[in-house]
């Protein structure tokens, strides 16, 4: 279809798509939603419950647990295998149930973020003599042969056929990766089938307006669109963070450890006990005793829960893992304008060029933010909504715009041309080093003076002070064109009559400094990355208590080496006047120095950066391509939500971390304890129907773990994964549990006589009540770095699920399934010499827990 449309004239490619320049009518869009249906691709499909149950029970941990309650069948023990399966359906179920819970509250609260297109759609069912003003619509509702219009700053929203443009400069990176914009027109094309990404007068959708504006009739949309073909290629795209790589990487080490662990168990039991086929079953049971089978559920759920938690304060979390990247986040690099600032721009001033107010000025930016049709940004708006504006619309309604020159971040300018009372005029508007660059002349009180050295750095001096006011400050200048000229270009933008200045005031946000010192609280330092002024970002700076030691403005940064623009980012507070590029290799300068930054944009110059921050943040009210670059979208621009949600990734990443120091620890210690019992004793030390009831038992009470409190001290600072700090603790407090398991054999074999096969289901009862409640009482340490149960109290689902755990596994000797269970009673005597063990066991986790915290400056 594209390649066809290509060579077409405009009016020709029209009529194949059975479209005309004033839009579809009502019931012709209907019709074509019913045959292409929705503008959707195919990433953005549910998975259905089966599917979501296939992608978990295919998780290794789950195979493995499977494959052991195979070898149970076949080996007769059905109720091991029972018990097995239970195990992995609890972990299912739970994982399942929040999984759909948070993508219920994504899929509520995305409803919220809109992502639009501007389409012409005349009311009545024929065609309009003249073309409707264009409506926003959201994408989904497009149909092909729809009109629809294009500026900077836009996402195209299906592959469509120019067929009117302005100087239009199209990013093609998600297609082809080229960085460089693709200038696009109308003009037919002669493309070859090897070209399509080539296609000078096609726009495909996913791709962004970096800048001007067109006109296009939509061709393909949905999965018949080029980008629908590669969606799965372009969604996969990012790499796995270092949370992903760490829990995997626990997760194996976990069945490599199981792969020695089993056969080994297997060969002492079977050589010392002769009976190879109890020694498979026993091995089976240790092996899923080993296995961390409730790690995939602890993990859904704890990200599911910081989902929901930060979706109740309408922030919306595209990937669902940049949580835990919160709390990660050591540098937060962010534009002032909403965040620092009120997003509220007010025109305040419009001076000449010596600081005298003037209506002549006023009046040519007016003329300028209203015939502009590219992106309208809240300078526009503040010039538009000056209460005099109406007056001045009335007295210049016979004017008429001729053409325009769109902004883009390059020349930080943009354009109009406009017949005024006979006179054509182009009138440029922009940042002041752009204008005074393309400006020969000024002219103010009537009179004219050359934009020589000398004037320019008096001229500069009205500038300063403005700014030194705290005001932005954009340059307005104009020139005279022929009668004859009705059409501008880039190349009109010079020789130009620099007029005097526009002066807005965006007031600093109340909020702003109790929020950045509640991220300074936490260990985040706030970086301000802007395209505008650095004197008025650093007074701004200074009214929200950001203090400022050290600026750096884009040229500054561009020139210098390596090694110097990493000494640049590591000490400026404030980095200004800077390109979208600029903004992305400072982010990425900060990643190679090990930080893990987060961007908070909402603009076009800041989509490179929210690609390659570790974090992207952006709000509901953004351009389309910050939208679509962001991880995370906030419905309210406010720095504070931000420091929420860096509370919740680090807990997050806190209950994740307590689960696996106490798998890690405690499958430690049970390697010694198992080992050491098989070769010591000449019967099992735990029958494996025992050691399965007491791993379902103590999987029982760690499903409430995502429910825990985390202390303030550790959501204080930042918080990574390191593997090698969880080594050392699973080294340091692993052989303790060891070590109260040994002295529970000995008071069993010397105290209670359990010596001789016939006391056996003796010796089994007491290390099975011995075990559980230890590994369940331990967590309430393993989980603080205070003194448990004193200084710092678990959540109440986790104390109620232990409780549960604890009250059941000493209740099952006397109850009717003690026979089934191999258990038996036990004698009065044991009960106070387990009290004193698990006391003395929780003592001395919290002595060696402190000193590891100290010894490897742990908080």
């Amino acid at each position: 279809m594209l390649l066809e449309l290509a060579p077409l004239t405009v009016p020709a490619a029209l009529g194949r798509l059975q479209s005309r320049v004033s839009g579809l009518a009502p019931g012709e869009v209907g019709d074509r939603r019913a045959r292409f249906g929705p503008n959707r691709v195919a990433h953005e499909a549910r998975e259905t419950l089966l599917m979501q149950l296939l992608r978990r029970l295919l998780n290794p941990l789950n195979l493995l647990l499977l494959s052991l309650a195979g070898i149970s069948v076949a080996m007769g023990d059905h109720e091991a295998a029972a018990m097995i399966v239970a195990m992995v359906l609890l972990s299912l179920t739970l994982s399942l149930v929040q999984e759909r819970r948070s993508h219920a509250a994504a899929r509520r609260l995305r409803a919220m973020v809109h992502t639009t297109a501007m389409v012409l759609r005349p009311p009545g069912a024929a065609a309009a003599a003249v073309p409707p003003a264009p409506v926003e619509l959201p994408l989904d509702e497009l149909v092909p042969g729809d009109i629809v219009h294009l500026s900077a700053g836009d996402m195209i929203p299906a592959d469509l056929r120019v067929i009117a443009a302005k100087d239009l400069f199209v990013n093609q990176a998600s297609l082809t990766g080229e960085s460089l914009p693709v200038e696009k027109h109308a003009e037919p094309a002669s493309p070859t089938a090897s070209e399509i990404a080539a296609l000078v007068n096609v726009c495909f959708m996913g791709t962004t307006v970096v800048s001007g504006s067109a006109t296009g009739v939509i061709a393909l949309t949905g999965e018949r669109a080029y980008f629908g073909g590669v969606a799965h290629v372009v969604a996969a795209a990012r790499a796995p963070s270092s949370f992903d790589r760490g829990v995997d990487r626990f997760a194996w080490l976990m069945i490599r450890f199981i792969l020695v662990m089993a056969p080994l168990v297997f060969l002492i039991n079977g050589l010392t006990k002769g009976d190879w086929v109890e020694a498979l079953l026993f091995a089976t049971a240790v092996a899923v005793g080993l296995t961390p089978e409730m790690l995939p559920m602890i993990v859904t759920v704890n990200l599911a829960k910081g989902a929901i938690a930060m979706s109740r304060r309408k922030v919306i979390v595209k990937r669902l893992n940049a949580i835990q990247d919160f709390g990660a986040m050591d540098v937060l690099c962010t534009d002032k304008t909403g965040t620092l600032t009120q997003d509220h721009v007010i025109l305040q001033r419009h001076v000449d060029l010596y600081g005298q107010n003037s209506d002549e000025v006023f009046l040519y930016a007016y003329l300028n933010s209203a015939y502009q049709s590219g992106l309208r940004n809240l300078l526009d708006v503040a010039v538009l909504a000056r209460g005099d504006a109406e007056d001045l619309a009335r007295r210049t309604s016979a004017s008429r715009k001729l053409d325009e020159v769109p902004f883009d971040f390059e020349r930080r300018r943009m354009s109009v041309a406009v017949d005024l009372n006979g006179r054509h005029l182009l009138i440029c508007k922009g940042a002041v080093d752009e204008v005074f660059a393309a400006s020969v002349r000024g002219r103010a009180g009537g009179e004219t003076l050359p934009l020589d050295a000398s004037h320019r750095e008096r001229l500069r001096q009205t500038v300063e002070a403005l700014n030194g006011e705290g005001f932005r400050v954009v340059a307005v200048a104009i020139k005279e064109l022929p009668r004859e000229q009705r059409v501008c270009g880039i190349g009109d933008e010079r020789d130009l009559t620099l007029l005097g200045y526009v002066a807005f005031l965006d007031p600093p946000k109340e909020s702003a400094a109790r929020a950045l010192a509640a991220l300074a609280a936490h260990g985040i330092e706030v970086k301000v990355l802007t395209g505008d002024n650095d004197v008025v970002t650093r007074r701004i700076c200074r009214e929200v208590g950001l203090g400022v030691t050290r600026v750096v403005v884009g040229s500054e940064f561009e020139a210098a080496t390596p090694e110097e623009r990493a000494a640049l980012v590591r000490e400026a507070q404030v980095l200004a006047k800077l390109t979208p590029m600029q903004k992305a290799s400072v982010i990425e300068t900060l990643q190679a120095q090990g930080h893990v930054v987060g961007f908070l944009g909402d603009g076009i110059n800041d989509g490179p950066a929210l690609k390659v921050a570790d974090v992207g943040i952006s709000v509901d009210s953004a351009v389309d391509i910050a939208k679509e670059s962001a991880d995370i979208i906030l419905l309210e621009k406010s720095l504070q939500v931000l420091d929420q949600g860096v509370t919740e990734g680090r807990k997050v990443f806190g209950n994740v971390v307590k689960y696996i120091r106490m798998g890690a620890s405690s499958n430690f210690g049970n390697m010694f304890s198992v080992i050491g019992a098989s070769a010591w004793l000449p019967f099992l030390p735990m029958a494996p129907v025992q050691v399965l009831t007491n791993n379902l038992l103590y999987d029982f009470s760690q499903t409430a773990i995502p429910t825990d409190n985390v202390d303030e001290e550790y959501l204080a600072k930042p918080r990574r994964w390191e593997i090698g700090n969880i080594g050392r603790y699973m080294l340091c407090i692993g052989p303790i549990s060891s070590l109260f398991d040994y002295a529970t054999y000995l008071t069993m074999y010397f105290v209670f006589g359990a010596t001789t096969p016939g006391k056996a289901s003796l010796f089994q009862t007491g290390w099975f009540v011995e075990s559980l409640l230890s590994q369940t009482l331990i967590i309430h340490v393993i989980r603080t770095r205070r003194l448990a149960f004193v200084e710092s109290r678990a959540s109440l689902p986790l104390m109620l699920t232990g409780l549960v755990a604890c009250a059941v596994g000493v209740w099952l000797p006397y109850s009717p399934f003690r026979e089934a269970l191999g258990l038996r009673h036990l004698p009065l005597g044991y009960w106070p010499l387990l009290a004193a063990m698990l006391v003395a066991y929780l003592m001395l986790t919290h002595l060696t827990k402190t000193w590891f915290h100290r010894r490897f400056g742990l908080d």
